[in-house]
């Protein structure tokens, strides 16, 4: 049986930006629930943080457990479950869990985004097998071999910078004819001894017989054997869960936000990586400050109700 629960506030994410709402709700003492499936989200696999005021270089999970510790001290723990669907129905609007259904008058989507893929040979069929998408996740298994990353952006250097220190080799392969990440990983890179950067090159197969073997290039060198590759091609946002709703989007399916984080579907507001706000800097301090106007908006939404 489907268990029923209502609140005046849910936060679907558990994210940087939900995370940082859920402080704020906390604080303004608002009945609410912030529901993630992967508590932390995408800031649980940064292998090093330089840029967030005020903690010096940090690892995501380090900077995860600070906050999860914030809100310990609150009384306030997210919940794990994975919402199948929303809708909103006569002012009130219903998430739908593995069990349990859920129901709000107002609600933050802080859902982030999903990793882009390449859509090549071998991609699929050798995932796990030496594709990954999580340096930090699986990068312990390729100790002292070959690996390449693919991407030319801050999450494709800083991979490459983790993998540097673990792997034998690393080849950095871009697309473009040259890289598009922060100046200062860039730096990094160049005088790291053990990567290589491969420069307008396209990656068009990745082949091997159990596991990965070797990647087949457009330019260049034409192949390079590698034990393993990384895709870090980018991101794009997480909009499954939308459709019902009905929420205003971009072009590129970004969630369209004024300047309180306010959707087009009254009682709705989004935060983070997924949304239109802070010019689309996609960073870990914009999350967390997209989430805390939000969660204060929504106080002071509900307090003038009251």
């Amino acid at each position: 049986m489907v268990k029923k629960a209502k609140h005046a506030l849910i936060i679907l994410g558990a994210g940087p930006a939900g995370l940082t709402a859920a402080l704020y709700a906390a604080r303004y003492k608002l009945d609410f629930i912030t529901i993630g499936r992967v508590a932390g989200g995408y800031m649980m696999e940064a292998h090093e943080v330089e840029n967030f005021p005020g903690t010096g270089k940090i690892s995501g999970p380090e900077l995860s457990q600070k906050i999860f510790s914030q809100l310990k001290d609150l009384e306030h723990e997210p919940v794990r479950d994975d919402i199948q669907a929303i809708k909103k129905e006569n002012g009130t609007i219903h998430l739908y869990g593995a069990t349990e259904e859920y129901k709000t008058t107002h609600l933050i989507l802080a859902l982030g985004t999903e990793r882009k893929q390449l859509n090549i040979p071998g991609e699929q069929e050798f995932l796990g097998k030496g594709v990954s998408y999580c340096a930090t996740c699986d990068g312990f298994f390729f100790k002292e071999k070959t690996v390449a990353v693919i991407g030319g952006g801050d999450s494709a250097l800083t991979a490459a910078l983790y993998l540097g220190d673990v792997a034998d080799k690393v080849y950095l392969i871009a697309r473009k004819d040259e890289l598009a990440g922060d100046p200062s990983w860039q730096e990094k890179i160049r005088t790291h001894k053990n990567i290589e950067t491969v420069l307008g090159t396209n990656v068009k197969e990745i082949c091997g017989n159990e596991k990965v073997e070797k990647i087949i290039l457009d330019n260049g060198p034409g192949e390079i054997a590698v034990d393993g590759v990384f895709i870090e091609i980018g991101l794009t946002p997480s909009s499954a869960l939308l459709d019902n709703l009905g929420v205003s989007r971009d072009e590129k399916n970004y969630i369209i936000v004024d300047s309180r984080q306010k959707t087009s579907i009254p009682g709705v507001w989004a935060a983070g990586d997924a949304t239109t706000a802070s010019n689309k800097l996609k960073q870990i301090v914009t999350a967390c400050s997209e989430g805390a106007v939000a969660a204060t908006d929504i106080f002071q939404e509900i307090k003038k109700q009251k």
